[in-house]
This record gives C-alpha cells, structure tokens and sequence, in this order.
C-alpha cells in the first residue's frame, strides 16, 4: 500500500511538472545549440534548434492537458524562447554569414535578438487568446535556422536582409491566428 501511495504521489509531481520539464529540455538544447556553434560544430547547432522547436511545441499542449498553465510556465517558456530561437540562431547565422560584415554584421545580430526579446516581453504582456501578434519568435528562429541549408547557394548579404526582416515582423502588430 505504502509503495503505491509513493508511486502515485510520484506520478503527480511528474503532471505537475511535465510542461516545464520539457520547457527546460528546449532551453536547455537551446543552451546546446550555442555550445555547438562556438564550438564550430554547426550541424549540431541546426539539430539542436530543431529539437527545441519540437519541444517547444509540445510544452503548452502538455501544460494545458494537465491542467498545470501557470505565470512561472509562460515566463520560462519566454526565457526557453529567447535562448533556443533568438541566441541560438542568431549566433549560428552571424558565425556562418554576418561575421564577414563586421559591425554592421553584430548590428543585425543584436537587433534580430533584441526584437525577439521585445516581442516575447509584449506578448507575456498581453492578451492575445487565439493569437499571436507579430511573427513568432519560434516561427522567425525556425526560418533563420532552416536557412542554413541554403549558406552556400545564397550571397551572405542576403543574411543583411533576413535578420532586419525578421526582426522588424516579430515586433509588428499584425495577427495570426493559433493553430
């Protein structure tokens, strides 16, 4: 009796804390992700990102399906987002692509970051229930990322039009609707 009591009591906690487990594996391969790319290891760092970006899309759904939304939950996921799809990515691209512009490079790289920044801190301000406001902060991540497969075949100035406009879409106010 006692050691299903103790199971039980276990698997409660688990539920508990099954969203923000997982919000911290998406952080944490965020963190990995960096790791990986100073380390000029860029194909982690791509399959790092992606793996956060899986894991990220799980977290609300598990925390809504326990039950367990809460205002730690949406801060960390913020702070999980702005690693795995703000840091991450924008430090892989600048290390593959910006670095060769200098400053005018670390400037699209900060300005990508603190954008993400901005509109993670608006959208934990706000409510936006069915929506989002401006582009997501995964969703411009997930491009930047994916545009790695590309590095060879496009011109690296390229990449001094795709920070800016991602940047400038995530802090925009039009609306998508969640799916």
């Amino acid at each position: 009796m006692f050691l299903l009591s103790k199971v039980d009591s276990t698997m409660k906690k688990i539920k508990s804390n099954a969203a923000n487990l997982i919000t911290i594996c998406n952080l944490s391969f965020g963190g990995a992700s960096i790791m990986a790319t100073l380390n000029e290891a860029y194909s982690y760092s791509v399959l790092f990102i992606f793996i956060a970006a899986f894991l990220d899309r799980y977290d609300g759904k598990v925390a809504r399906k326990f039950n367990q939304e809460s205002e730690l939950g949406k801060q960390l996921d913020s702070m999980g987002d702005i690693i795995s799809f703000g840091v991450a990515p924008a430090l892989l691209m600048y290390e593959i692509a910006l670095f060769e512009f200098g400053v005018a490079g670390m400037f699209m790289t900060i300005l990508y970051i603190a954008c993400g920044a901005l509109r993670l801190a608006r959208f934990n301000v706000m409510d936006a229930t069915g929506y989002f406001v401006g582009l997501p902060i995964t969703a411009a991540g997930t491009i930047l990322t994916f545009t790695f497969f590309f590095v060879h075949i496009a011109p690296l100035a390229f990449y001094m039009f795709l920070f800016p406009i991602l940047a400038i879409l995530m802090v925009s106010t039009f609306t998508l609707k969640k799916v």
